[in-house]
């Protein structure tokens, strides 16, 4: 296996879907640098004409459907939809195991507009949950899924047919170079890049007798009721430039409450990941597939923004990245009524075992804290070459 870091950022190749030039470096850096290149004056005037072909549009009370979970990204969404001029209906796809935090931040983002929320049916979904954990490593699987088919339902049954979505991950994070350029969210990006991770929902009818019934606010609409209801989906981050911690200190003057007593667990920040007390597990299933975690995109992001330098970027991946997150692992037993042993192997099943260090028994080696031991610590360019 050829491992290596991107020479700009602390990215690895183990990314799925992330390429590297010649020199090295990874697409979402290069993507960073072109983003530098744009004209966002002439992106803001593109977003001015979106707003006047969408307004008053359905002729009802709304003039768009902003997804939301109550977090940084969809408070700022908000915030720009009341700013130029939208009535948004903000839609939620309730949190796996919501918290006091994540329910402030909810309540605070009313301010901004109608909020509409949908409570999942809790047995059906925690069976969905563990059939994703233990078949594609991902227990929030089904809320992914949820996120992205239940809004865009609610916009196709009232008949608004603008969706405005956030970021487009593959452009902060790197990606495909054709869904990079893209500031459509449609079916075809769903499939691809909405975390399906191989499964589909009909995969989830008859398990734990699951019925198609009880799978319909996941379905993503038909093509023909999609045409019908005349839906365009855009990335609020192609016609504005995307900066998280701008964003966070500008939503913080309107009320969005970060995590005051300490970073989030799997990174070094306290603005991100706010609403689910599980989350972090998600995040760790990350790190033992592909060998990096929350910290990594974070601290990628801040380089690519020049906020630290790449120095500092591996001085903070070391100390925060694939760290064994003991409160949300602790939540996650708990709600699944899951032994540690029955978590661990799960875990060690889609554990990549040429990116960790292993025992002579080919058991995985963990240090003190649990905590997986990697192989290839070495972030210099040097080791690279």
């Amino acid at each position: 296996m050829s491992f290596r870091y991107c020479t700009k950022c602390v990215m690895p190749n183990t990314k799925p879907d992330l390429s590297f030039d010649e020199e090295g470096v990874c697409d979402a850096c290069r993507s960073a640098e072109m983003k530098g290149t744009i004209d966002w004056e002439a992106r803001e005037t593109e977003f001015r004409e979106l707003v006047s072909r969408f307004k008053n549009k359905s002729g009802g009370n709304y003039d768009c459907v902003i997804p939301i979970s109550g977090g940084k990204d969809s408070h700022y969404q908000a915030y720009m939809a009341r700013k130029y001029g939208l009535n948004p209906l903000m839609v939620n796809f309730e949190a796996t195991l919501r918290n006091e935090l994540g329910r402030k931040n909810l309540e605070n983002i009313r301010q901004f507009g109608d909020l509409l929320e949908f409570k999942k049916n809790p047995e059906i979904y925690k069976k969905m949950c563990l059939y994703a954990f233990k078949q594609v490593g991902d227990h929030e699987w089904p809320n992914h899924i949820g996120i992205f088919t239940f809004s865009v339902r609610v916009a196709v049954q009232f008949r608004i047919p603008l969706v405005l979505w956030g970021e487009n991950s593959q452009l902060e994070y790197g990606g495909p170079k054709a869904a990079r350029m893209k500031n459509v969210l449609d079916r075809r990006w769903l499939e691809e890049f909405g975390g399906l991770l191989g499964l589909r929902v009909e995969d989830m009818i008859g398990v734990e007798g699951i019925t198609k019934e009880d799978l319909v606010s996941y379905f993503y609409p038909s093509d023909k009721e999609l045409e019908e209801a005349g839906l365009f989906g855009a990335f609020l981050g192609y016609y504005f430039k995307w900066d998280a911690r701008q964003q966070v200190q500008l939503m913080q003057k309107y009320g969005f409450s970060v995590k005051e007593d300490g970073p989030v667990e799997g990174t070094y920040t306290n603005y991100e990941n706010l609403d689910d007390a599980i989350v972090a597990v998600h995040d760790y299933l990350k790190f033992v597939k592909f060998g990096f975690g929350r910290a990594t995109d974070h601290a990628c992001l801040d380089v690519r923004n020049g906020r630290i330098t790449r120095d500092e970027a591996v001085k903070l991946v070391t100390e925060y990245d694939g760290k064994w997150p003991k409160v949300a692992i602790s939540e996650f037993l708990e709600f699944f009524n899951m032994t540690p042993e029955e978590f661990d192997t799960i875990v060690d099943s889609f554990t990549d075992k040429m990116l960790f260090e292993v025992n002579s028994d080919g058991s995985l080696q963990r240090a003190p804290d649990h905590s997986l031991v990697k192989k290839y610590g070495d972030y210099s360019l040097e080791a690279q070459r």
